[in-house]
């Protein structure tokens, strides 16, 4: 058969709109057009489903997507259809359809309409289905939510365990596993129950640097707290996650008395409720859904602004995975979960029932969330590490995005601790968890410690002038250091790395944070605000967003399948008054545009001409969160040559401050002509001698500008300069 060849970036444009993939997206998707088993791992918001949905939407037959959760299947299923003209485009085949309905789907496949099937893992343990399926032209079989496969995964689900076998019953096609979250331990255990350990594999980084993570102590101002906090995000939306239902309920009540629009979710209310409920918050109808942790909401809403943890998850895979649920869009997502040790042990308690080796996993996972939560050091850092991810918490990308790094905890000097910690592991032959490993620093016996006579050897004690908190928050910073690692096939045994080796013969120095103390006393409430990305025209924003809605419900879809926020915010920019120029707005293709765009642009032109706007003739500014009008202002006047000195007092701005923002505008993609200035200051062969240097320099870095010509210019002469290659280079 031969292959077909695609351009996938005009595939991207037509079918969604985007003018370029996303990370890993491009590369994944190739894989599967080549059918080769692939394996992603992408955290939530990185564009994971795209990586499914185009090759199936350009593919010849129908693929298949695994899910579990229905409500999430409809989202995708009503967002395929926004961008197709046939509703068969995509179905879901679960147990919520009548026979009708059923028949309908089945007739749809065969006629070579259907390009993608979401079913539930129980749908395909029905023969009748499996017997269709298996004589009709398949692309491929998608697993989403593939961590659901393994007994590590936070979400395990056994009918996930017999997917191998109904795969190969009907036929032999790729298979694409996909997950947001999961650790080496998960990952391997998915690629072996797949039974697809030649994958491609696609792993991004797990970093979400637009997300500010906050760990305050649940004392008894704990709802107070939550309102206050509530109160700053009006007219936003968010998520607050409780443990049990009536804590789901009783949050929710105080919430709406608070007068705040919120709504309960949860496996209690009938399933005709949810669903209500759940449309309510797409349709933004109300701000808040407060939820239990237990219930997976399968919400695709890229406008979250904030997630709550007011009870701590079972595991940071699920508090990864809920807190990934703020900010898609890449503005805000600010989350915050209230922490006390005495929800851990409610939480051991309730695994207490449960059989020996689960009780080991629960417990493993849960000692990893109070680490989290104690920990002073980034949390960032910590997490990403958890995921297998080396992170730089001082230059990392979002490294300032925490209440830690905000507000960071003493450091004390820990050398000498660090090199007994490491010896302690080494001479007990490298066999207990961190537990026992506290134990014998502190000299606390144990029946384990007493079998292996531990507790007879001269290093049993040796720490016990110091506390097991201390023992146990150094060692936790040790192993993030990446001087002991835990052992995936006995998850928690600690074992020495090289670089650990090496610091018991030549100790480096070592500063230790000290941990949070969590007593009730410490009050911790302060609400940090981050900054989110700001837009031109609250004002026309608010029409659109409002037109948005009207036109959602109409046509029975979340608003956020219209446009997506940054795209609005892109036209609150571009006043887009024709199709064609909505176009070229970000996040809108040409088929969105023709579906959707009629209305939006007669709203923009009544606006235009009722407000005297002056519209930029550069339609390609792209909305990069600094204040947008003040960039707006910038391009006309440097359209009308108003000198940068006149532009700066004018806005009561330093010059520096202005150059900046002029780097902003073209680095988004934008032209600015500022040949009026340059030609005051340079003449002709020093501007070609810069423009040279830029052309020929493997970075654009200032300072590398300064050392090359060594005093001739100055750092403004060569911003101004950088300014002009760049806009007119890659503009």
């Amino acid at each position: 058969m031969e292959e077909k060849k695609f351009n996938l970036e005009n595939e991207l444009k037509k079918y969604f709109g985007f003018s370029k993939f996303k990370g890993l997206q491009k590369g994944a998707i190739e894989s599967v057009l080549n059918r080769n088993n692939t394996f992603v791992v992408m955290p939530t918001g990185g564009g994971k489903s795209l990586i499914y949905q185009l090759p199936a939407l350009i593919q010849e037959g129908t693929a298949i997507v695994v899910s579990p959760l229905i409500a999430l299947m409809k989202n995708q299923v009503d967002a395929m259809r926004g961008i197709s003209t046939n509703q068969g485009v995509a179905h879901v085949l679960n147990s919520s359809l009548n026979k009708t309905q059923v028949a309908q789907v089945m007739q749809d496949i065969e006629d070579g309409v259907t390009k993608l099937l979401y079913v539930a893992p129980e749908s395909l343990t029905k023969e009748e289905y499996v017997n269709f399926l298996k004589t009709q032209k398949i692309s491929f079989i998608a697993i989403d939510e593939a961590h659901c496969i393994s007994e590590w995964g936070h979400d395990f689900r056994p009918e996930y365990r017999n997917l191998k076998n109904i795969i190969q019953q009907i036929g032999d096609l790729p298979i694409i596993g996909l997950t947001a979250t999961a650790t080496e331990k998960v990952q391997e255990d998915i690629l072996k129950n797949l039974g697809i350990s030649d994958a491609k594999t696609f792993k991004a980084s797990f970093n979400r640097p637009n997300l500010f993570y906050d760990v305050r102590p649940k004392t008894s101002n704990v709802d107070k707290d939550i309102i206050k906090f509530v109160r700053n995000y009006k007219g936003k939306s968010g998520v607050i996650y409780c443990l049990s239902r009536k804590k789901v309920e009783e949050i929710a009540q105080l919430l709406q008395v608070n007068g705040i629009k919120a709504i309960p979710y949860h496996a209690g209310l009938d399933a005709k409720t949810r669903a209500r409920h759940q449309d309510m918050f797409l349709m933004e109808d109300i701000d808040v859904v407060v939820a239990t942790i237990a219930f997976g909401m399968g919400i695709d809403k890229p406008d979250v602004r904030f997630v709550i943890h007011y009870d701590m998850p079972k595991s940071l895979e699920s508090y990864y995975q809920e807190t990934g649920r703020a900010g898609r869009d890449d503005g805000e997502g600010y989350c915050l979960a209230y922490y006390s040790y005495k929800d851990i042990e409610k939480l051991e308690k309730f695994l207490a029932g449960k059989p020996i080796a689960e009780q080991e996993i629960g417990n493993a996972l849960l000692q990893e969330v109070v680490a989290y939560a104690e920990t002073s050091m980034s949390r960032r850092k910590f997490l990403l590490h958890y995921f297998g991810e080396e992170f730089d918490e001082k230059t990392g990308d979002g490294a300032d995005m925490d209440d830690n790094v905000r507000n960071p905890k003493k450091k004390i000097e820990a050398t000498d601790d660090v090199k007994k910690i490491l010896e302690v592991v080494r001479d007990t032959k490298q066999e207990y968890k961190a537990k026992e490993v506290v134990n014998t620093l502190i000299g606390k016996e144990n029946a384990l410690l007493i079998s292996h006579k531990v507790n007879t050897q001269d290093f049993f004690g040796i720490g016990k002038e110091k506390d097991d908190k201390h023992w146990m928050a150094l060692l936790r910073q040790v192993i993030v250091a990446g001087y002991l690692y835990k052992e995936i096939e006995q998850y928690g045994v600690l074992k020495l790395t090289d670089k650990g080796y090496d610091f018991i013969k030549k100790p480096v120095q070592f500063m230790m944070t000290e941990d949070h103390s969590y007593d009730d006393s410490d009050d911790g409430s302060v609400i940090t605000r981050v900054k989110g990305g700001g837009v031109t025209d609250e004002k026309l924003m608010a029409m659109l967003k409002d037109l948005r809605k009207s036109i959602g419900k109409k046509k029975g879809v979340p608003p956020y399948v219209v446009f997506q926020d940054p795209s609005l915010e892109d036209m609150t920019l571009k006043y887009p008054v024709t199709i064609d120029e909505l176009s070229k707005v970000h996040g809108v293709g040409e088929g969105k545009a023709k579906k959707y765009g009629k209305e939006f642009i007669s709203l923009i032109e009544k606006y235009v001409e009722e407000n005297d706007i002056i519209r930029p003739d550069d339609l390609i500014v792209k909305s990069t969160g600094v204040n947008s009008a003040l960039k707006l202002y910038i391009i006309q006047s440097t359209d009308k040559k108003i000198p940068l000195s006149d532009i700066s007092k004018s806005k009561g701005i330093e010059m520096e401050e202005l150059i900046k923002i002029m780097e902003q505008i073209i680095f988004s993609g934008t032209k600015i002509n500022i040949d009026y200035c340059i030609n005051e200051i340079l003449d002709e062969e020093q501007q070609e001698e810069i423009y040279d240097y830029f052309m020929e320099a493997e970075s654009d870095k200032i300072q590398d500008a300064l050392d090359e010509f060594d005093g001739d210019y100055d750092e403004e002469e060569l911003r101004l300069m950088r300014i002009k290659f760049i806009s007119e280079v890659a503009n």
